[in-house]
């Protein structure tokens, strides 16, 4: 055996070693800059929308906690999905037919045992509607906030109440996302202040495109898009990605399509199992 062929066969032995830990490593740089979304908190473990699955969220490593605004027959901004009470809390008809003291004496939390007994826990019966101020006092001015304006032509006033509240806690603005379907209520925000970073969402039920003419469009007032993942394809997320916007498909919520979407090359994405991302963007 000559010393030539072995010193080939080392060479052949480090090249193969670079290309698998060196692909190992720019996989891990790529995960690891992922923006990790707990979609309503950790909503898939815990009832949507309430103070513990929001500290959930946290400990599960979600760099956000995503809110969806509502508002009160009394005008309180809450955290709720729906404009209806019926899903998610004891309650029946619209959040705006109720007043905040109506809407505090309501379970929120009995329903999610009911949906999925897997992870149904006895403190989760009798969990209150959180408003966002409370949201803003248990978490503090220097948490990551991703909030939505819901239904925004429902309630007229929302953007302006939710900055209110905004600079009334001195929530950090480089920490604060605001994001809707709606453009009118993205750019009533942006003209109430410019400096508060907004993503336009976006729902798709076909394959996805978008022309240069809409990214130009939205890049006048936001940051980024938040499109539904279902019908996202590597040509779409190559085209976004590269006008300079920011991309946060939802909900995601397997590790495989979350693995997918990273390769793709979004920048995050909105999931019910923040612990899962965390543990792709791990490498696991």
């Amino acid at each position: 055996m000559s010393t030539k062929w072995l010193a080939g066969i080392g060479v052949l032995v480090f090249s193969l070693n670079v290309a698998v830990n060196g692909g190992t490593a720019l996989a891990s740089e790529k995960h690891k800059d992922i923006v990790n979304v707990s979609h309503r908190g950790a909503s898939g473990h815990a009832p949507e929308h309430t103070i513990l699955a929001y500290e959930m969220g946290e400990k599960m490593h979600g760099d956000y906690i995503e809110v969806d605004l509502q508002m009160t027959k009394d005008g309180k901004l809450i955290a709720m999905h729906d404009e209806k009470l019926d899903r998610t809390t004891n309650g029946t008809g619209l959040v705006k037919e109720f007043t905040l003291d109506e809407i505090k004496k309501l379970d929120a939390g009995s329903w999610f045992n009911e949906q999925y007994p897997q992870y149904a826990k006895p403190e989760y019966a009798g969990l209150q509607v959180p408003m966002l101020e409370e949201v803003f006092q248990k978490f503090g001015k220097n948490r990551s906030y991703y909030i939505e304006t819901k239904s925004p032509e429902v309630y007229p006033g929302m953007e302006k109440e939710l900055l209110r509240l905004v600079d009334k806690y001195s929530i950090n603005k480089e920490k604060l996302l605001v994001q809707s379907f709606s453009s009118l209520s993205l750019k009533t925000m942006h003209q109430l202040d410019p400096s508060v970073k907004l993503v336009q969402l976006l729902s798709y039920k076909g394959d996805a495109v978008i022309s240069d003419g809409e990214i130009k469009e939205i890049s006048k007032y936001a940051i980024g898009i938040g499109p539904n993942h279902t019908y996202l394809n590597e040509a779409y997320v190559h085209k976004v990605v590269n006008s300079g916007l920011e991309l946060h498909p939802y909900t995601v919520n397997t590790k495989d399509r979350m693995k997918t979407l990273i390769d793709w090359g979004v920048t995050g994405m909105f999931t019910n199992f923040p612990n899962l991302l965390h543990e792709v963007k791990k490498g696991k």
